[in-house]
C-alpha cells in the first residue's frame, strides 16, 4: 500500500529559510560532493515543488544572496519570518568553555578548556531557555551538550598541549 504525500507546505514564489547546511550530494553541477552550498539560515524563493521517489516533496529553493538553486527536502526549511535564531559555532569548529562546566556537581570542564563542536541542536525549549542555541561538544573524556553562551572561540594555539 502507497502511503500518501502531505501536501506541500511551500508554494512557487514563497520566502523559505533553510535550517541547516547544505552541502553537495552529488547532484549539484559544477561543485565537488561536499562543498559546503549554502549556511543555515539563508533564505531564499521557491522556486519549483516536486517529489523524489514519490515519498519526499522536494522545494527548487533559490538563494538570491548565494545566487544558487538547490532542491530542499521538506524538512531542512521554514516560512523565512518564523522565529530563528543564528549560531555561532559548526561541527568541527574548536572552541573553550567560557564558565565552569558540570554534571551533578563535578566539574567536567574548566574556563579555558578546549573542546569540538559535534553537532548544533536547535531545540525549541533550550532557545526558549536561554535565548540561543545550545551544542554538543566534545572535551577530552567527555560530550557535554552546552548552551551557546557558554562557548568561545578557541584558536589553534590555545589548544596545542603545554609543555
Amino acid at each position: 500500500m502507497l502511503e500518501t504525500l502531505p501536501p506541500p507546505r511551500f508554494d512557487y514564489g514563497a520566502e523559505v529559510r533553510v535550517i541547516r547546511n547544505l552541502r553537495n550530494d552529488g547532484t549539484h553541477p559544477g561543485s565537488d560532493k561536499g562543498t559546503l552550498l549554502v549556511r543555515r539560515g539563508a533564505t531564499g524563493i521557491v522556486r519549483d515543488v516536486g517529489t523524489f521517489l514519490q515519498d519526499q516533496v522536494i522545494y527548487t529553493v533559490h538563494f538570491t544572496m548565494e545566487d544558487l538553486i538547490v532542491g530542499c527536502r521538506d524538512k531542512e526549511l521554514i516560512p523565512a519570518d518564523a522565529p530563528w535564531v543564528p549560531n555561532r559555532f559548526e561541527f568541527g569548529d574548536k572552541v573553550k568553555a567560557k564558565v565552569l562546566l558540570g554534571i551533578a556537581g563535578e566539574v567536567v570542564a574548566s574556563v579555558g578548556d578546549g573542546g569540538e563542536i559535534i553537532k548544533v541542536i536547535r531545540d525549541d525549549a533550550i532557545i526558549e531557555t536561554f535565548g540561543t542555541v545550545a551544542y554538543h561538544v566534545r572535551f577530552p573524556g567527555r560530550t557535554l551538550q552546552v548552551p551557546e553562551m557558554a562557548l568561545d572561540r578557541a584558536m589553534a594555539k590555545e589548544l596545542e598541549p603545554t609543555a
